[in-house]
């Protein structure tokens, strides 16, 4: 099987389609779920205040439909008839795992790039869906539609990719105006992780019991963390006066974004392993927050 269909799938589909009717219907399901996410999302950060984002979300929602709308034109013209929902016989992955609402609704630093980051990574996730039923179908009829389906999922990887690139060129330009009228020069990745090893003893200090041998394995982790990042990134200066939550998400989100652009398989393996373990704290940090 191809590695992209194994490494975006959290589990493989529990069977196969066996007719174009139970396709219609499943497309159909995994759209209107999609878009009552976003919906979901857009309202949750209009309640925030976070007007900027709930745009994204609400124009995420208006494609979905748009999706819905077309794969129920394709029932009509196919079959002559609309999707049924009761021919949908198991689960398709979900549009937004709840990892990832959870993170759009709590993250202090979420932006437009990064929620179009997460989109971008939906509809990958139904490309390798679709890729798997086209690979295993039995018929060739929704062998031939399931292949449909991952092109037309691979389209919106791609216009989502453009919208996430305006997003970042945005985004890079409002930090430079910041950076450029703010007295202090940005500082790197290395930095930030020693003021987080700095909060991080501080926090340990506050807490007892398992708690405080996770902080103090968490620090040393990022004492570690800290000689690997010499160099990388570019952070405003004030970043050093956020909360650890806020410092550690921003550390992430630096990786991540390095990493996407990298081009060098060794600076790319960097990245990706400093983002893995950035991830791990940032999930603990935020256990921590919530108890």
């Amino acid at each position: 099987m191809p590695l992209l269909r194994t490494s975006l799938l959290s589990a493989e589909p529990r069977g196969v389609l066996e007719s174009l009717d139970e396709l219609f219907a499943l497309a159909h399901a995994m759209e209107q779920e999609a878009a009552n996410r976003y919906d979901a999302l857009a309202g949750d950060m209009r309640g925030q205040g976070k007007d900027d984002l709930a745009d994204v979300f609400t124009q995420l929602a208006a494609a979905e439909r748009e999706h819905v709308d077309s794969v129920a034109q394709w029932s009509q013209s196919r079959r002559g008839k609309s999707p049924d929902p009761a021919l949908v016989r198991w689960e398709a992955p979900e549009p937004l795992d709840p990892e990832t609402a959870a993170e759009v609704k709590t993250s202090r630093l979420m932006t437009p790039y990064r929620a179009l980051a997460m989109a971008v990574r939906n509809e990958e996730r139904a490309f390798a869906f679709w890729s798997y039923l086209a690979a295993y179908s039995h018929d060739p009829e929704v062998k031939k539609a399931s292949e449909a389906m991952a092109k037309e999922e691979l389209g919106h990887v791609a216009t989502l990719r453009k919208e996430r690139r305006r997003a970042y060129h945005r985004q890079h330009e409002r930090d430079s105006a910041e950076a450029s009228a703010a007295p202090q020069p940005p500082i790197d990745a290395r930095r930030l992780e020693r003021r987080l090893v700095a909060q991080l003893g501080e926090l340990e200090q506050r807490l007892s019991g398992p708690a405080a041998v996770r902080a103090r394995d968490i620090r040393q982790q990022t004492v570690e963390m800290a000689d690997a990042a010499a160099g990388l990134g570019g952070f405003p200066a004030t970043m050093e006066h956020k909360s650890p939550l806020e410092i550690a998400e921003a550390l992430v989100d630096g990786y991540l974004d390095g990493a996407e652009r990298s081009s060098d398989a060794a600076h790319l393996e960097r990245l990706q392993q400093l983002a893995e373990r950035a991830i791990t704290r940032l999930a603990w940090l935020r256990s921590l927050a919530a108890e």
